[in-house]
């Protein structure tokens, strides 16, 4: 089903319907934020690791 067909279907539903649609929407923006987030997280972990890995190896060459 196209957005245009979704959208044209949404003044059609109830209320009640169009609630818990607009729920879930809701659900699945809070959700893809929060893995951007922890995504975010991680890189900044992984580049923090990389520069300590990378002076432990400088370390040790000496």
């Amino acid at each position: 089903m196209s957005t245009a067909e979704i959208l044209a279907e949404l003044p059609k539903l109830s209320r009640e319907d169009r609630r818990r649609i607009l729920e879930r929407i809701l659900e699945m923006e809070e959700e893809a934020g929060s893995v951007e987030a922890i995504r975010r997280t991680a890189d900044v972990a992984f580049r923090i690791l990389d520069a300590m890995e990378a002076e432990d190896a400088a370390s040790q060459s000496r």
